[in-house]
């Protein structure tokens, strides 16, 4: 059984991917007919009272703090994730970012580089932590490298900590001069 936070997290991935719930709202079982919803990217096998009532109480409660906004449009209830709702699921996706790794390495060298200003540290450690985090190697101090793609999630990380392309460089390369190390770390060897 999940416990609330994960719920949270699990309701607002799901509308995040959708890009919002709609449900028929003039049915008097408004919340019934929503909860089927949202199971389905809670990821519940069963339904029972026991998950219905934490998967409710942590719905209203996430309406009640303003992450989730009800619109009605012709009869039928939007429900979308609300700025603040988007900073949330925004964390939580980059919380469980990981790169997917193919069997094969085909030659590349993925190279992140960065260069984030003294005034804005705090994001700078943060994004670095996050780095090193995804699994990537450091062989300078602001230049990172991967042997797999990683586009999507440089996208990610770019929307959320704000960055511009400039700000954050990924470039792929044939070889890296003295790579035995990186080689080493990625078991490339």
């Amino acid at each position: 059984m999940k416990n609330k936070s994960e719920i949270a997290k699990s309701i607002f991935k799901g509308v995040l991917l959708t890009g919002g719930i709609a449900v028929a709202s003039t049915s008097p079982v408004f919340v019934s007919m929503v909860l089927p919803k949202i199971y389905k990217y809670v990821g519940y096998k069963m339904r029972n009272k026991k998950n219905d009532k934490k998967l409710y109480d942590t719905f209203y409660r996430l309406k009640k703090e303003d992450m989730l906004f009800f619109e009605n449009r012709g009869g039928q209830i939007y429900i979308s994730l609300t700025p603040e709702g988007k900073k949330r699921a925004g964390k939580y996706q980059i919380d469980d970012l990981e790169i997917k790794k193919p069997k094969k390495w085909d030659g590349k060298w993925r190279i992140l580089i960065f260069d984030i200003k003294d005034k804005q540290k705090i994001k700078r450690e943060t994004l670095r932590g996050k780095i090193k985090e995804l699994g990537l190697y450091q062989i300078q101090k602001s230049v990172w490298v991967y042997p797999f793609d990683f586009r999507k999630e440089v996208g990610l990380l770019r929307e959320f900590f704000n960055l511009k392309k400039d700000d954050m460089k990924m470039i792929i390369a044939l070889e890296i001069e003295d790579d035995a190390k990186a080689r080493k770390y990625f078991n490339l060897v």
